[in-house]
């Protein structure tokens, strides 16, 4: 049985800097729970994984076609890692990424980030709307596995992207304030 997942953040950046942040494959780690201690123990970028930009600040993207082997401990006190190799299937620059993932803990995995311009209703200020959807399923089905997605999964799923809220704005906050101080 498929499952789906979806969470939105508004942050108070141009598109074009959150889009970067989120296709930037060095910064997943950073968004994970510190207890997963989650790293890339593999990547096979693209090609075509530049933004086009002929200048030194062009952004390093996880485009189209990029493969990537990412580890974590799978619970808090877990002394094994978990290999997950997600593949970016989709890619349209400051719109859009999905990976799907190849091999890993759950039967079939697909994620879309996508960025929009937004304008925050409680202050008005402009920014970005970040939407992740997910659709999963377990690798296990039935009853029980729709047992499972309602006492854990989804439960962990929620938890996790709470955290990654709270880091991408941290995240974004100090990169921003770091090029305004460069600028």
């Amino acid at each position: 049985m498929r499952h789906r997942f979806r969470t939105t953040q508004w942050l108070p950046y141009p598109v074009e800097s959150v889009f970067a942040f989120f296709a930037n494959p060095a910064n997943l780690p950073k968004l994970q729970p510190g207890w997963q201690q989650a790293r890339i123990d593999e990547i096979e970028l693209h090609p075509a994984s530049r933004n086009g930009k002929a200048s030194l600040e062009a952004t390093i993207a996880a485009g189209r076609g990029t493969r990537m082997t990412l580890s974590f401990r799978p619970t808090p006190l877990s002394l094994m890692r978990v290999s997950w190799v997600a593949l970016v299937e989709d890619f349209h620059w400051n719109e859009r990424f999905c990976d799907r993932q190849i091999e890993g803990p759950f039967r079939y995995w697909r994620q879309c980030h996508r960025v929009q311009a937004w304008q925050s209703e409680k202050t008005g200020e402009h920014g970005t709307l970040l939407i992740d959807t997910i659709e999963y399923e377990l690798p296990f089905g039935g009853m029980f596995g729709h047992f499972a997605n309602r006492i854990a999964v989804r439960r962990m799923l929620e938890s996790i992207f709470e955290h990654r809220h709270r880091r991408a704005e941290e995240l974004l906050r100090e990169i921003n304030e770091g090029v305004e101080s460069h600028a």
